[in-house]
């Protein structure tokens, strides 16, 4: 794969794009993210990249870590809520400000550093992967409700790799066994991605941008032409994701 951070920085100017070219009304419309506003989605965005750009990430801080009784929506709606009401083009700088200097901040952390990030310790190019789904995700509920167009591009090959990666995570969550899944996906360009063990006994083949989009949550199993094979193919479409809990 290319390099996630300079692909990260591409995915944010590509966002930046759509939303520099809203209207104050397409702002204050809502998102496709249950109960939030465009405004509201970039406003999270903003709010969790400035954490990223926090010097003390590096040095052991949990962040984003919610209750076990509690979930990182609401963690995510309680923050959104608590700052609800900034100008557009106020909340568009302040999200260009953190995302823009997030690649480098990530890039600039030692070999071997790893990054507390809601309920897990990832390292900086993984936390890089999580950013580029969690930005590309948001992107939709941007763009979709607006009817804007938003391309994929081989940058997802990032969010597949980390709704595969994450699988075991996923099926835990669930309460399920971690099995082998072999993924044979189609590239939005048509190349073929593969991800797992072409010998595992549970297969999924597909198109990757819904698997991304199942991973997301923004499609359901049976929006999708996904097929699945073997012994757990239906319970991996049904845990996938791409994001923490």
């Amino acid at each position: 794969m290319a390099d996630i951070l300079d692909d990260l920085a591409a995915e944010y100017r590509q966002l930046d794009a759509m939303l520099e070219a809203l209207t104050p009304e397409q702002w204050s419309r809502p998102s496709g993210a249950d109960g939030w506003s465009v405004s509201d989605v970039v406003l999270h965005l903003a709010q969790t990249e400035e954490i990223i750009t926090d010097p003390s990430i590096g040095e052991g801080v949990a962040f984003l870590s919610p209750e076990p009784e509690t979930t990182m929506d609401g963690v995510a709606d309680a923050m959104v809520a608590a700052e609800r009401g900034t100008a557009p083009g106020d909340l568009l700088a302040r999200w260009r400000k953190a995302a823009f200097a997030t690649p480098e901040a990530l890039r600039a952390h030692p070999p071997g550093t790893r990054l507390s990030w809601v309920r897990m310790s990832l390292s900086p190019r993984t936390l890089a992967t999580t950013r580029l789904a969690e930005h590309w995700a948001h992107a939709q509920d941007i763009a979709v409700p607006l009817g804007i167009p938003y391309p994929d591009t081989d940058r997802i090959r990032h969010v597949a790799w980390l709704a595969h990666r994450t699988l075991a995570y996923a099926f835990a969550l669930d309460g399920l066994p971690d099995v082998p899944v072999f993924c044979d996906l189609t590239a939005p360009y048509g190349t073929r991605w593969t991800f797992g063990d072409p010998a595992a006994p549970t297969r999924i083949t597909g198109l990757a941008s819904e698997f991304c989009r199942l991973g997301a949550r923004r499609l359901t199993p049976e929006e999708t032409g996904l097929v699945a094979e073997g012994p757990h193919g239906a319970d991996a479409l049904r845990v996938v994701r791409n994001y923490a809990a």
